[in-house]
């Protein structure tokens, strides 16, 4: 059985990871036909620039209805301090939950966009 991400990150990582997923919120900005982009705030993070959002989501959707094809997933973060490597695990539990909660459980090629945390991933049902 798979442990989750939480359960493998131990001290401070874990109780900060639990209160940035908990205060999570996304607001949808466009959608279209074919796609989404979502504006995500995390407590505690913001674009520096604009004091806005920490990060958005744009998510391509398959409209052929072929379940071979994946959904392509885009979460691109702009606060400098989710780029640090020593947070790389609230960089992953933040992305995986964005999957959960905005995709759910269907076939999706993800890109992270987070410095040096930046990273692919495939979620397969």
């Amino acid at each position: 059985m798979r442990k989750k991400l939480l359960d493998l990150v131990q001290g401070e990582h874990q109780q900060r990871i639990q209160e940035v997923i908990g205060g999570m919120t996304f607001t949808k900005n466009f959608r279209s036909p074919s796609a989404e982009e979502w504006y995500v705030f995390l407590p505690g993070f913001k674009d520096p620039r604009t004091n806005g959002a920490a990060g958005k989501v744009i998510i391509h959707y398959n409209l052929l209805g072929n379940r071979e094809i994946f959904i392509n997933t885009t979460i691109i973060f702009d606060d400098p301090e989710l780029f640090s490597p020593t947070i790389s695990p609230l960089v992953y539990a933040i992305s995986d939950e964005i999957i959960n909660r905005l995709v759910g459980y269907a076939d999706t090629l993800l890109s992270v966009h987070a410095g040096e945390n930046s990273y692919d991933a495939e979620y397969k049902e």
